[in-house]
């Protein structure tokens, strides 16, 4: 039997070295077995809660000294850890859950670390935009994998609006991470500054035991998630369709006339959604297409 723990051991990890861990978003069962292995080897680990990492290291049934380093007293934090590093310790740095630095604290401690001349190296591991990206399918393939990452919009709405505006001719497809208490006024946002048609795949609690997926158009966002209040529940992370993947795949422009009518056909029995689907199952055509002139056809009823 492969002895995994002496394989994630026989990497060199040197000392006065500053360790970022990426630690799981929900389920502990993702943290990798060479995190595993530093954050029992370093002599400390700073992290964005101490209360948090304190329970993920109960968890593992692990115990080490824990420092405080979030976004109120990165600079000074930094400054001792600096400090630890030049006598020789390890440290790991870890943020509340993901990959630290990405839309958390630890770029201004990598920065000092790194501008003192110590080692900084990072250890690969859940990311939640990685993870809903990986099931974005054609929200991310038609923009030929690139993705334009956002991170938190603006709480104000004036702010919140004038960002989506921005954000709406992006070629590519964009992600945006949300908390369960903005979600309503996001989804509303994203509903008034992007075309009805435009796909949003709705990423929650990833990873974790009541996690959900879905995909839809963003005018139908708002609804979805009024429908049943356990859906506002949880963190988010959002793929927001890339208006060059809706010129490419969503032109009802190029829909021809045999699946024009076939999608007649069924819209008079079918909703919308599913009358794309079956059009697009029977002709060929694209769904995207489709739908956007289903949605354009009820539209004119």
């Amino acid at each position: 039997m492969t002895d995994w723990i002496s394989l994630a051991a026989g990497q060199s990890y040197p000392t006065g070295t500053l360790y970022i861990v990426a630690t799981p978003i929900g389920n502990v069962a993702d943290l990798s077995l060479r995190a595993l292995h530093v954050l029992g080897l370093v002599d400390a680990i700073a992290c964005e809660d101490t209360r948090n990492t304190g329970q993920l290291l109960s968890r593992l049934g692990m115990q080490r000294p824990l420092v405080a380093v979030h976004e109120h007293n990165e600079r000074e934090a930094a400054v001792k850890i600096v400090s630890r590093l030049a006598a020789g310790e390890r440290i790991a740095y870890v943020s509340d859950a993901g990959t630290p630095g990405i839309s958390d604290p630890g770029a201004r401690l990598v920065e000092a670390v790194r501008a003192a001349g110590h080692g900084v190296v990072p250890l690969p591991g859940p990311s939640a935009a990685v993870t809903a990206l990986s099931v974005a399918g054609e929200l991310l393939d038609a923009s030929a994998g690139r993705f334009h990452f956002v991170g938190f919009l603006p709480a104000k709405p004036k702010a919140r609006a004038e960002a989506i505006a921005a954000l709406a001719p992006l070629e590519h497809a964009w992600v945006l991470y949300e908390a369960p208490h903005r979600i309503a006024d996001t989804l509303a946002a994203l509903r008034e500054g992007l075309p009805g048609t435009r796909r949003l795949l709705i990423g929650r609690e990833l990873t974790k035991l009541f996690e959900s997926i879905a995909v839809m158009p963003v005018a139908e966002a708002a609804d979805w998630l009024a429908a049943d209040a356990s859906r506002g529940k949880g963190e988010f992370v959002l793929v927001v369709e890339g208006a060059g993947a809706v010129g490419q795949a969503g032109d009802a422009d190029t829909v021809d006339p045999q699946a024009r009518r076939v999608l007649d056909l069924l819209l008079a029995e079918l909703p919308a959604k599913r009358a794309a689907k079956l059009a697009a199952a029977i002709t060929g055509a694209k769904t995207d297409a489709l739908y956007q002139l289903a949605l354009t056809r009820r539209a004119g009823d």
